[in-house]
């Protein structure tokens, strides 16, 4: 079976996100907006959109559309390891000796990520204990108490409370902005001596550090909520308390809405019936109020996300707070990874071997105006926010999309397995001697692990050959696995290291990066280098178990190669390979 031709014309989205004023004149209470995109640093930078979710967009405003490509005749030069291929304009491709892949000058695009809607239901039994890894949101941190005040156990979270003791599990990720959240809560009995109560964190810097929408539970049954801030470990009131409830009884459950957009603040409660969010009030906010801090520490512009646990001094019968859901429903970083340059990768048919000839001239002269989907474009369309696009030949096989990594096992962790034509839920035959057909397990639907997205992109959509075991002598075939794709790609090797990473001097867009295990020294990841961010970091795009499925962002561990030495990334680098 033959994927999709190079240069061919699915569809690329370019939506952006929409503003909204409430008749205040504050923020309309509804979920955050998408965040706007950082200022590009290249000198050659137009304005950049005003805010935008969708993976890539090309900008209109190049002016590249209005010129001619190419525009005069193509003159070549040799260079060490290829060729460049230039016209009026300057150089439009460049060519590897033993590569298919080409670098083309194009229009301009940005390439983003944003952050996906986060939903744990703690249905699962974590193998070291705590609350474990939530679906998408990273690893849970807990702070204050022994480790052994935290679990999970039937579906619920717990944490065991201690009189005038503050308890906090937090989210990993810290560059949550504005945010949409809400959390179910519970106790197992109604406090005595004391009240108890279970806050919604949000823009947390740390456990002494955030704002908290704060549902409180008084001996008498009443239930209260109230908007705090703490800050330098000293709470302040923002608004009062408010009753919501009365008669609270052992095991009500009860929800937490809280909502930041900008510094306006908001926070709602409601009895859990029996449809969860759908009975929410959408239409009231017990709290919105605007944060009164002027001094710029003292506003929370962006932080983490998660849940308090405390029961008041004084408190003689201690309930076990229980968390039923926590849910990130929707959420921007305040500085989200910004990809932007004017360089397109494309494949050619068969290896560069050094010769100019008039069907390559051909070949980069159709390339040179060509706006269709390319290496980078494929790979990004498989991040969050993607739209689904199914195969015009297949309508019910879903080609591109947001993808997973996979399903969660009963331990809360992933596993790896997921291959491109399991994705899309189709079998494939394999040249391996003999031809080898694997049928897909549907478990792997619309999920792709690291090596399954590199054999997407350049497989599936752009037509490198692909096989299922190393393929040493000849390296014909894309392999599998990371490992294997490390050591027997098809295509140039351009930098490799034992025990340190290799230089990145001859590193191009496009490539395939490599990554030790730090545990084992084995090559156990890979992924597809973008191109410099707005700080001037190498980003790459790749496919990872925390974050769930594909993206160019740092969730688990920052996704540039170029950092300081302790990032993950940079430290276990090990090769680049060109295809």
């Amino acid at each position: 079976m033959a994927g999709a031709a190079a240069g061919g014309t699915l569809p690329l989205a370019t939506a952006r996100a929409a503003s909204a004023v409430g008749p205040d004149g504050l923020p309309a209470a509804t979920p955050a907006q998408a965040a706007a995109a950082p200022a590009v640093t290249s000198a050659e930078s137009a304005a950049q959109p005003p805010g935008f979710r969708v993976p890539v967009l090309i900008d209109p405003a190049d002016p590249w559309h209005y010129t001619p490509h190419p525009a005069g005749t193509l003159t070549t030069r040799v260079i060490t390891g290829g060729l460049e291929v230039s016209d009026d304009t300057g150089v439009i491709a460049t060519l590897t000796t033993g590569a298919r892949t080409v670098t083309l000058k194009g229009a301009r695009r940005w390439f983003t990520e944003q952050k996906k809607a986060v939903h744990d239901a703690f249905d699962r039994t974590p193998p070291a204990g705590g609350w474990g890894m939530s679906p998408g949101g990273g690893t849970w941190s807990h702070h204050n108490g022994a480790d052994t005040d935290y679990f999970v156990d039937s579906g619920r979270a717990a944490i065991t409370l201690a009189a005038g003791k503050s308890r906090y599990s937090l989210l990993p990720d810290h560059g949550i902005g504005d945010v949409y959240a809400a959390a179910r809560f519970s106790f197992d009995k109604l406090p005595a001596g004391a009240p108890a109560s279970l806050g919604l964190v949000f823009a947390a810097q740390d456990v002494n550090n955030h704002y908290r929408a704060r549902l409180i539970v008084t001996p008498a049954g009443d239930v209260q909520l109230v908007l705090e801030k703490e800050l330098a470990d000293t709470t302040t009131t923002l608004s009062a308390a408010v009753t919501v409830g009365t008669g609270f009884t052992a095991f009500d459950h009860w929800w937490v809405r809280a909502e930041k957009a900008g510094d306006v603040l908001r926070a709602r409660a409601w009895r859990h019936v029996t449809t969860g969010v759908a009975d929410e009030p959408t239409t009231m906010w017990h709290h919105s109020v605007r944060d009164p801090e002027k001094a710029p520490d003292a506003v929370f512009h962006s932080g983490t996300a998660g849940v308090r646990a405390l029961a008041s001094t004084g408190a003689t019968v201690l309930p076990q707070a229980r968390i039923y859901d926590f849910r990130v429903d929707t959420a921007t970083w305040t500085d989200p990874p910004v990809v932007t340059h004017d360089t397109w990768v494309r494949v050619l048919p068969q290896p560069f071997d050094g010769a100019w000839t008039a069907d390559l001239e051909q070949q980069i002269r159709t390339w040179a105006g060509d706006t269709s989907p390319d290496a980078l474009a494929y790979s990004s369309m498989y991040r969050p926010y993607a739209p689904a696009v199914p195969d015009p030949a297949r309508p019910t096989t879903q080609v591109l999309g947001e993808s997973g990594y996979s399903s969660p096992l009963p331990s809360g962790l992933r596993e790896v397995g997921a291959d491109f034509h399991e994705y899309m839920g189709l079998p494939w035959t394999f040249p391996s001697g003999e031809s080898i057909t694997r049928t897909p397990d549907p478990k792997w639907l619309k999920n792709l692990d690291c090596s399954g997205l590199v054999r997407m992109v350049y497989g599936y959509h752009l037509g490198v050959p692909m096989g299922l075991a190393p393929d040493s002598a000849e390296r014909r075939h894309l392999p599998r696995t990371s490992q294997s794709q490390a050591a027997s790609s098809p295509g140039v090797l351009i930098a490799q290291a034992t025990d340190t990473p290799p230089p990145l001097g001859a590193l191009r867009i496009g490539d395939l990066l490599f990554w030790n295990d730090p545990d084992d020294g084995a090559v156990s990841h890979t992924g597809i280098y973008m191109g410099p961010d707005q700080h001037g970091k190498h980003r790459f795009v790749s496919s990872r178990k925390t974050p769930n499925g594909p993206t160019m962002a740092d969730l688990g561990a920052k996704s540039i190669i170029n950092g300081s030495p302790d990032d993950l990334y940079t430290d276990t680098l090990r090769v680049i390979r060109r295809l």
